[in-house]
C-alpha cells in the first residue's frame, strides 16, 4: 500500500524492505509498508525545509491558515466511524475507545485552528524613546512528531494540530504497529488543502525515528513513547541542539481515601487501569487504598476486576481487546510472573484467555509493596496492584517514591485533602474524583522519567514556536 508521503507524491514500498501490520484480535496481516531507508528520510526533511523555507504555509493568511485547520477537523468528523474501525483494526482497542479518540483528534483541530490568529508578540518598552523593541512568535521549523501505537491517531492530533498552527512544517513518523489512521489522516490533510510539503509520512520501525532525530535539517523533536527509548532520543538530538518534547512513560497512583465514594471510585479504578488493555501511559496501576477500608476495597475491586467484558474490540460492548503484538503480551506475562515471584497475590485473572489474538486477562494483585517490580516498572498491559496506606502522609510518600510523574488520582469527598493532595504529588494532571479527563486546552505531560515539556495547551502550540526580539532605534 502508498505508505510515503514525500513532498505532496505518495509511494509503494517497491524494492524497499516491508513490515506485515497485523490484526492483533487475529493475528492476520491486514497491510504491507514501506520501511522507509535513510534516503527517504533525507528526501522528506528537504523536502519540508524547503515548504518551511518558502513560507509556503506560515507565509498564509492566519485566517487561511485557520480555514485549512477547520476543514481537517470537517473530514475527520465526516469520516469518523471509517478512522475509527481502522484504528481498532490496527490497535484492536474497543471500538467506542477508537470513536472517541477519532472524536477528539477532531476536537484538536478544531482547537488549534484559532491559533494562527493569536500568536501575537509583545512591544517591550526598554529605555523611553529611544528605541521600538518589539517581539514576534515564530514557527521553529521542520518539526519531526514520532508517535506511538497505544493510542495513533489521537497522538497524531495533539502533535500535529499545535505544529501545524504554529506554522511549522512536519515530518510524521507512526508506529510500524499501527500506521493506517496516520496514513488516512494524511489523505485527509491533504484533501483539506494542506500545501505540499508541509506535512510528509515516513513509515518504519525504529531505524526511522532513529534517522529522522539526528537529521540536522530537523529544527524540533515532539516524540510519545517509553522512558528508554526518550532518553536515546535526548541523547541524539543534543548533537544538533533540536528542541524537544517527550512524553514518556508513567507508573501513576489511584489513591483512594476512606471517605471516598467508593463505588465511583471502584467503577473508574477500572477504567483507569484495565481500558485500552491498560495500554496507557496514565494507567492507574498502582491502587492505593486506605487501610481502614482495605478488605472492602479488595472485595469490590476484585469482584469489578472479573466482570471486565474482554473480546474482539469491532465487537463492541468490550473494555479489554487484545494487546498490540504477541510481543506485547510476552511482556506483559514476564510482569505478572515477576509479581508472584515477588510475593504478591493474584485475586483474579493472569492468564491467558483460550482465543486467538494477543490477549491477557484483567489481573488485579493484592498484598502489593511499593518496592515490587510491578510497582515500579510501566507495564502497558491490563495489571494492577493494591499498596495499603495508613494516612495522608503515607499515602504521598508511597505516590511519590516513583521515577515517574505522569499523572496521579485522588478519591475523596474533603476538599482540603484534595488540594493538599494536588499540591504534595509530583505529577503532570492530577485527577481528584475523576481520572483520564482531557481537553486541547489542558496542557498534557509529565515530570521525571515521564519526560519534558507538554502536548496540548499554550504550551504544546509555543513550543513550536522561536520567540525573536526586535530593537530599532529610533
Amino acid at each position: 500500500m502508498r505508505s510515503l508521503l514525500i513532498d505532496g507524491e505518495w509511494f509503494e514500498p517497491g524494492d524497499r524492505e516491508t513490515i506485515e501490520v497485523l490484526d492483533p484480535s487475529t493475528g492476520q496481516s491486514i497491510a504491507t509498508i514501506a520501511q522507509a531507508t535513510d534516503d527517504d528520510v533525507d528526501l522528506a526533511v528537504r523536502a519540508a525545509k524547503r515548504a518551511h523555507d518558502d513560507r509556503r504555509w506560515s507565509g498564509l493568511a492566519p485566517i487561511e491558515r485557520t480555514r485549512v485547520l477547520t476543514r481537517i477537523a470537517d473530514l475527520i468528523e465526516e469520516n469518523l466511524e471509517e478512522l475509527a474501525v481502522l484504528e481498532t483494526r490496527d490497535n484492536g482497542k474497543p471500538i467506542e475507545r477508537s470513536r472517541a479518540d477519532t472524536a477528539f483528534s477532531a476536537k484538536d483541530f478544531r482547537h488549534f485552528a484559532g491559533a494562527p490568529g493569536r500568536l501575537t508578540g509583545t512591544v517591550v518598552p526598554i529605555d523611553g524613546s529611544a528605541h521600538h523593541v518589539y517581539t514576534v512568535l515564530q514557527p521553529v521549523g521542520v518539526a519531526a512528531l514520532i508517535l506511538p501505537w497505544n493510542f495513533p491517531i489521537m497522538t497524531a492530533a495533539h502533535k500535529l494540530a499545535p505544529a501545524l498552527a504554529a506554522g511549522c512544517t512536519v515530518v510524521v513518523k507512526p508506529a510500524e504497529q499501527t500506521p493506517l489512521t496516520m496514513l488516512r489522516l494524511a489523505e485527509l490533510c491533504e484533501q483539506a488543502g494542506l500545501p505540499a510539503g508541509v506535512l510528509n509520512v515516513l513509515t518504519g520501525d525504529g531505524r526511522t525515528g532513529a534517522a529522522l532525530v539526528a537529521h540536522p535539517g530537523v529544527a524540533k523533536v515532539s516524540f510519545t513513547g517509553s522512558t528508554e527509548v526518550g532518553r536515546k532520543v535526548m541523547v541524539s538530538a543534543a548533537a544538533t541542539t533540536k528542541r524537544l518534547t517527550l512524553e514518556l512513560g508513567g507508573k501513576s497512583p489511584n489513591i483512594i481515601f476512606a471517605d471516598a465514594d467508593l463505588d465511583a471510585a471502584t467503577a473508574t479504578a477500572m477504567r483507569a487501569s484495565f481500558g485500552h488493555s491498560g495500554q496507557m501511559c496514565t494507567a492507574g496501576s498502582r491502587i492505593l487504598v486506605q487501610r481502614s477500608i482495605l478488605d472492602e476495597m479488595v472485595e469490590r475491586l476484585t469482584a469489578a476486576t472479573k466482570r471486565v467484558p474482554v473480546g474482539n474490540g469491532l465487537d463492541g460492548g468490550v473494555s479489554v481487546g487484545p494487546l498490540v503484538s504477541e510481543e506485547q503480551r510476552g511482556i506483559v506475562l514476564s510482569y505478572i510472573e515477576k509479581g508472584l515471584a515477588e510475593g504478591a497475590t493474584i485475586a483474579t485473572g493472569g492468564a491467558v484467555p483460550d482465543r486467538p489474538g494477543y490477549f491477557v486477562e484483567p489481573t488485579l494483585f493484592t498484598g502489593v509493596t511499593n518496592t515490587m517490580t510491578i510497582a515500579r516498572e510501566e507495564i502497558f498491559g491490563p495489571v494492577a496492584g493494591v499498596i495499603a496506606f495508613e494516612d495522608e502522609a503515607e499515602a504521598i510518600a508511597i505516590a511519590n517514591d516513583t521515577s515517574f510523574g505522569l499523572a496521579a488520582g485522588v478519591w475523596t469527598k474533603d476538599l482540603s485533602r484534595a488540594h493538599r493532595m494536588a499540591s504534595a504529588l509530583h505529577a503532570g494532571t492530577v485527577w481528584v474524583n475523576t481520572y483520564n479527563i482531557f481537553d486541547p486546552a489542558l496542557s498534557f505531560g509529565g515530570v521525571g522519567d515521564s519526560g519534558l515539556g507538554r502536548d496540548l495547551g499554550d504550551e504544546a502550540l509555543h513550543s513550536f514556536c522561536e520567540r525573536k526580539g526586535v530593537v530599532v532605534a529610533l
